[in-house]
């Protein structure tokens, strides 16, 4: 209900400051992304690796990332996603909106006033 349609807009809503975030730190293909969000938020946001494709793809479109296709011997062709110049400068936008909107939320949403 509610909730739930709360839940997906926050995750809608966050998935290119997680994506890039990620990408900050090293080049990953969508199924490490997907799996790297998971893992870090004790499995607070999922996303399948298929849903994420589309904000990749909106994310390269952009110029926020670079793709690049890798064939490795035993397994399947993969295409590796990074961070460009652009994409850190839209990074820490992002985050600095983020930071502020959470301590503005909790400061009205958080703790009960007296």
């Amino acid at each position: 209900m509610a909730v739930t349609s709360l839940a997906r807009e926050l995750k809608r809503g966050s998935a290119e400051l997680l994506i890039l975030a990620l990408l900050e730190e090293q080049e990953r293909h969508g199924y490490q992304i997907s799996q790297l969000i998971a893992e870090r938020s004790a499995g607070a946001i999922t996303f399948h690796a298929t849903s994420l494709y589309p904000t990749l793809y909106r994310l390269e479109g952009k110029g926020l990332i670079e793709g690049r296709w890798v064939d490795k011997s035993g397994t399947r062709r993969r295409r590796y996603y990074r961070l460009t110049p652009g994409g850190h400068g839209v990074l820490a936008k992002q985050r600095s909106i983020w930071e502020t909107f959470s301590a503005a939320l909790t400061r009205v949403a958080g703790a009960s006033h007296e």
